[in-house]
């Protein structure tokens, strides 16, 4: 059964590098979001089970969305994929409950270590 997957950050060529990125034996369905109210709402429908999240984004930006999720959809599986690399940023995405924080752009062997961790492939 495919695992159901949204990708969500501001920028289209961001969001085909996660897609490219993705492993291709990793049985997914994809949804993309354009920022944080978007995530939320695909989180809301059953179609975020992992969520890859950026961080600035408008409307509502990455903390947003994880500040919420830590509320409401602990089971969600947040993987942040941003360029904000500051250590205060860094600390504060693990706090408010992510599995992991990537660096952009993304690196698909690691992505795939982090999958692996995870348990999805």
């Amino acid at each position: 059964m495919a695992t159901p997957i949204t990708i969500c950050d501001d920028s289209l060529l961001s969001r085909k590098n996660v897609r490219k990125a993705l492993p291709p034996e990793w049985d997914v369905n994809i949804t993309e979001a354009t920022n944080g109210e978007e995530a939320l709402a695909a989180v809301a429908a059953g179609k975020a089970d992992v969520l890859f999240l950026d961080l600035t984004m408008p409307l509502l930006d990455g903390f947003g969305v994880l500040s919420y999720l830590k509320q409401h959809h602990a089971k969600t599986i947040v993987i942040v994929i941003s360029a904000d690399i500051q250590p205060k940023a860094m600390e504060l995405v693990n706090e408010l409950g992510a599995y992991r924080f990537l660096k952009k752009p993304l690196n698909p062997p690691e992505l795939h270590q982090v999958l692996t961790e995870v348990g999805l492939i």
